[in-house]
């Protein structure tokens, strides 16, 4: 398999879109970086490794990743996050598929990374994405955040890793929580869901539990701690930021 478009959607991610880039050359002719008016270098940094940067307004991830997905020219098009790189094994794994492949997709297993420790519980040890797609046969599903690729045929997996290492701090976690929590809420709202002060209390601790207790998540020590609280906020958040958005 050859002819691989990578596209990235990047706002400011100029710490980390150079290893992303540079993971993914050893199997991808074109990179189409799509850039919500960035105000870092991010832009500079991505063309200088012969990236084609397209200007797009930021409505939510799956019209981004929709329009950057209709800049690639490739027969195939990878999905990757800026703070996503592929391992070695995968990049090789990617390019030895043949082009003829009966599949129009692949999953591809993603290991997390949070606060510099790879997490190998709490829900995020068994991740598989598709993100490895044959252009024309799929798009991002119609929603603000948490998109995902909806395509036609028979859908392969990878073996190899791809890695995230999301939120080396959590002040950059947080620099994220309030925009991805908004969107989030105007799912709802889009979805016609009402806040229920009731509902939301009895989902708090189950959002715990579920994932520092069933997930396994204790085993990732004081990162799945972290991890299970901060993602219980992130819920807790979301529905009382639709409460507000029903109240106006």
């Amino acid at each position: 398999m050859k002819d691989i478009s990578l596209f990235i959607i990047t706002k400011n991610e100029s710490d980390k879109i150079k290893d992303c880039i540079e993971s993914a050359k050893l199997v991808c002719n074109e990179i189409i970086v799509c850039d919500s008016n960035s105000t870092d270098n991010t832009v500079q940094i991505a063309e200088s490794l012969g990236a084609k940067v397209v200007k797009h307004d930021f409505i939510g991830f799956a019209d981004q990743k929709n329009y950057a997905l209709s800049k690639c020219s490739g027969k195939w098009a990878l999905s990757l996050d800026a703070d996503e790189v592929l391992s070695e094994d995968l990049a090789k794994e990617i390019a030895s598929l043949p082009d003829n492949s009966e599949f129009n997709g692949y999953f591809i297993h993603r290991v997390n990374y949070f606060l510099g420790g790879r997490m190998n519980h709490s829900g995020l040890n068994n991740e598989y994405i598709l993100r490895l797609i044959r252009v024309g046969c799929g798009n991002y599903r119609d929603v603000l955040v948490h998109e995902g690729l909806e395509i036609s045929g028979k859908i392969g997996r990878l073996k190899n890793e791809m890695l995230h290492y999301s939120y080396s701090d959590l002040s950059n976690y947080f620099d994220k929580f309030n925009k991805y929590t908004s969107l989030a809420a105007r799912d709802l709202k889009n979805k016609g869901k009402k806040f229920s002060l009731l509902g939301t209390l009895f989902r708090l601790p189950f959002e715990f539990m579920k994932r520092y207790i069933l997930k396994l998540g204790f085993l990732d020590g004081i990162r799945g701690f972290i991890w299970a609280t901060c993602s219980t906020f992130y819920v807790f958040v979301k529905y009382i930021k639709l409460w507000d958005i029903s109240r106006k």
